[in-house]
């Protein structure tokens, strides 16, 4: 898919500061790109997955958007997010560099 029809779609997990209710997962930064995830938690379980960001980067919302549906239902002790099948996902976008800079920054702010 291209970021473009991605966002067309409709982001579903876009927050424009922490929700209400969430604790702040991490958070990482790179040159302009910034990025927050959020989460709010069942029994060490990730129930919902929250994200801001710098509005700079059309490509870091989009991977940021997908890795925190990716996150809802983990162990929040061991979230996993394989970088391969985000990549994949956007396999039709073009600045594959730029696709993996983008999920390298989203990356260390969920990891724990």
């Amino acid at each position: 898919m291209k970021v473009s029809e991605y966002h067309k779609k409709g982001l579903k997990n876009y927050a424009e500061q922490k929700p209400e209710g969430y604790e702040l997962l991490g958070s990482a930064k790179e040159g302009v790109h910034r990025v927050e995830f959020y989460i709010r938690k069942n029994n060490g379980k990730i129930s919902d997955a929250k994200f801001s960001s710098s509005k700079r980067c059309k490509k870091l919302i989009a991977i940021a958007d997908l890795v925190a549906e990716k996150l809802k239902n983990q162990n929040v002790s061991s979230i996993k997010i394989d970088p391969q099948e985000v990549l994949d996902f956007f396999k039709e976008e073009k600045e594959q560099d730029k696709m993996r800079n983008r999920l390298e920054i989203i990356l260390k702010a969920v990891k724990r």
